[in-house]
């Protein structure tokens, strides 16, 4: 195993501010299939692969979505991602300053993945340290994407620190053994989310890259002049 930390980084909301965006998606696509949801029915799934968000959904509002039209939901938010995905703010200088080795491990699929940091210009900070949930058999909030994720990079989850913005997120990664930081820098933030990360079992809870930079400084490479 590796020695050293590896910095483990969620795709939503952590790296792109795409969760506003993707809920518009959501609620677009089943309004074509005649199905009423609001975007705070969305923000109840944040952190969950799209085969979870369907259960959910169905839970929350009895809209059962028909899974032969499973791929409508990434063609509208790809479209949405395009016309509108920005990266989250500071987070291309805080990978820059990074001397350490980082992955991401998102429940998007690597499609989503790719085209998201494609979009913002990011991808080239990760390289192929790309893992989705749809390469495990269970997603967030189980432990199973960040214990292969580390497996891959070559970490114990003892070396590993987690970035994650949603609950199910921080669960996994805690029951993974990993050192969680919750993140409240994305759009889709509310007055309660530092809260809800905290109870979820969030070391700590930081609200923006400048503050996860000062926090993680011994990772950060020396700035001159």
């Amino acid at each position: 195993m590796t020695s050293g930390r590896l910095m483990i980084f969620d795709c939503d909301g952590v790296l792109v501010d795409s969760e506003p965006l993707a809920a518009i998606a959501y609620v677009r696509v089943y309004a074509r299939h005649g199905l009423a949801i609001t975007t705070d029915i969305i923000a109840q799934c944040v952190g969950m692969k799209q085969a979870d968000i369907f259960a959910r959904i169905e839970q929350l509002t009895g809209h059962a979505f028909p899974q032969d039209h499973a791929d409508d939901i990434w063609a509208e938010t790809r479209a949405v991602f395009t016309e509108q995905l920005q990266p989250v703010p500071g987070i291309a200088d805080f990978l820059t300053r990074l001397d350490a080795p980082r992955c991401v491990a998102s429940s998007s699929s690597v499609e989503r993945i790719l085209h998201s940091l494609t979009l913002t210009g990011l991808l080239g900070q990760f390289g192929d340290a790309i893992f989705s949930s749809s390469m495990v058999s269970r997603g967030k909030p189980a432990p199973d994407l960040f214990l292969f994720a580390a497996e891959k990079m070559g970490f114990e989850p003892a070396n590993c620190v987690v970035i994650e913005d949603s609950p199910f997120g921080v669960q996994g990664a805690v029951a993974a053994g990993m050192t969680v930081v919750g993140f409240t820098g994305g759009g889709h933030t509310t007055p309660q989310h530092g809260a809800q990360l905290r109870a979820a079992g969030a070391h700590r809870v930081l609200d923006s890259w400048k503050a996860v930079a000062e926090v993680f400084a011994g990772e950060m490479k020396q700035t001159v002049g």
